[in-house]
Formats: C-alpha cells, structure tokens, sequence
C-alpha cells in the first residue's frame, strides 16, 4: 500500500478534525480546585460527605478527592454544575457564592472549552472557628 501525501484541506480546520471527550471527573475537578480557590469556603461536600473523606483521608493511601461535594452534567458543548460548600463564619453568603460561581466558570470553560449553562452552590454548614480544635480533638489529632 503507498500512502500519498496529505493533500491539505482549506474547508476543514485541524481543530475540527476529530472528536475530544472530557470525563465528568475532569470537570468535577476543574470546578472543585476553583471553588476552594474562592476566600470564605472552608470546604466542599455535605456533612456525611465530608465525614467519609475524612476517613478515608486517613487510611494509608487514602487521598483527598478535589472533586468531593462536586456533581457534573458534562454534554457534547455543555456543562451544569452542583456543588455542596461549607462557608467561614461571618462572610457574605451571596458574595462568596458570586464569586465561586465566576471561579468556576472562568476555570471551567477556559480548561475544556465547555459552556458552563450554571452552577448551583448549596450552603450545606458554616464552619466556627472553634469548630476546627474540636474536629481535631475528636479525630485524636494534637492540637497547639
């Protein structure tokens, strides 16, 4: 068989020949990483959620998930994202979820070229700050 030499194709842009796929989990951590980027969000994940990385952190081997208290729809062009957040006590709610909304569309849609269509944040808990020395306490860790 002798192959001939690609005849180049004026119609057909080299980005559009071809299909790319992004895996829900890619843009579950897009907007994961984007969202904890954002001053005031002390974690992602509800409480159960939260509660079994913890202790999954903990196991040898275990890892933090960046995209825990992250859901996805990811379609051909389109994206819609939930997340579960806990927030610093004393912030602004509605600013800080301004703010991780155009966090992770910005990440989103600059990483995967996708149309972010919305993100939907649920304030699951507020995190005191005393909460932390009793979280560590509970967990047998040392505290300073």
């Amino acid at each position: 068989m002798t192959l001939r030499a690609a005849q180049p194709r004026l119609q057909e842009p080299p980005k559009t020949r071809g299909r790319t796929t992004i895996a829900d989990g890619v843009v579950e951590k897009i907007a994961g990483i984007a969202a904890r980027e954002v001053p005031g969000i002390h974690a992602l994940g509800g409480g159960f959620t939260r509660t079994m990385g913890a202790m999954r952190d903990r196991v040898p081997g275990g890892h933090a998930s960046a995209g825990r208290g992250v859901k996805v729809e990811v379609g051909e062009k389109q994206t819609a994202i939930d997340l579960q957040v806990v927030v610093e006590y004393g912030v602004s709610i509605t600013d800080v979820a301004a703010e991780v909304r155009e966090n992770v569309i910005a990440a989103v849609e600059r990483m995967t070229g996708l149309e972010v269509v919305e993100v939907n944040i649920a304030v699951n808990d507020v995190h005191l700050p005393d909460d932390e020395t009793q979280e560590q306490e509970t967990r047998g860790d040392r505290v300073h």
